[in-house]
């Protein structure tokens, strides 16, 4: 019989070596007291498992702070100068299609004095490709499925920037008086310490930057007209309201700033 190589090799089976010799060698000769048997092998000790320290993160190494199930983002301390300063904070920034909230929040974060990151509602709902659900086509449960589904990967992202030491600053129409797709959603997502501002120029401001924009962002003048009325309701909400109707947008963003320095030092109730 052959064996495979490297295998363990059976015992030979002659005297001394059978199945039964274990029992034969301690029955001895009537009379004679054989030899006590084997004990049994008792536990042996293990060698305890060495703990590795975690190693820490290099200058390489990104998103490398695992975040709490849920952590809420608290409120910042207030800056000791003026505006924001350096503090690592989340920004809501509200208002109608054609109300710059875009391009106000990308120079916003990219003036300020620590890493600062913009996260866009828009951009994350059209990241769907195929099947997306248009709310210009109509607002339905798939739209507004989807624009659940990119709020919440907006919230995550948004914490996972502060989490990391990075601001950021969100942008969404955000309606008064529609909680399915309100603050609510944003405070749940995020935490209390989201400092929301709503940006409102005046209607025919709007309609006229909408004018400029094209494809999918571009809305009609009666869609513009009526976002604009419903945000109107944010007047006597106790968010804090920019009416950049005469501003440029250097202006606009810090006037953002300082608005959001009061907001730090007096938070304000939604």
């Amino acid at each position: 019989m052959q064996h495979a190589v490297g295998a363990p090799l059976p015992p030979p089976q002659g005297p001394g070596n059978g199945p039964w010799t274990h029992q034969a060698q301690h029955q001895g000769h009537p009379g004679q007291a054989g030899p006590p048997p084997p004990m049994a092998p008792g536990p042996q000790p293990q060698a305890p498992v060495p703990q590795h320290a975690p190693v820490p993160p290099s200058r390489e190494t990104t998103g490398h702070i695992q975040l709490p199930p849920g952590g809420p983002v608290p409120l910042p301390a207030p800056p000791a100068d003026a505006g924001t300063g350096a503090a690592t904070l989340a920004v809501l920034l509200i208002g109608p299609a054609g109300a710059g909230k875009t391009t106000v929040a990308k120079l916003w974060a990219g003036r300020r004095q620590v890493p600062t990151a913009h996260v866009s509602l828009d951009d994350v709902r059209e990241w769907v490709c195929s099947g997306f659900a248009d709310p210009q086509a109509g607002w339905n449960d798939h739209s507004e499925a989807q624009y659940r589904l990119a709020r919440r990967t907006c919230g995550f992202a948004a914490r996972n920037f502060l989490a990391n030491g990075i601001s950021c600053i969100l942008d969404d129409a955000v309606f008064p008086d529609r909680p399915v797709v309100g603050l609510g959603g944003w405070k749940r997502h995020v935490g209390p310490g989201l400092l929301p501002v709503v940006l409102l120029p005046g209607l025919e401001v709007v309609l006229e930057r909408n004018a400029a924009r094209s494809g999918n962002r571009r809305l009609s003048d009666e869609e513009v007209a009526r976002i604009h009325g419903r945000m109107a309701g944010w007047y006597g909400s106790g968010l804090p309201i920019i009416d950049n109707s005469t501003y440029d947008v250097e202006t606009t963003a810090r006037v953002l700033d300082d608005v959001l320095a009061r907001s730090i030092a007096s938070p304000p109730a939604w």
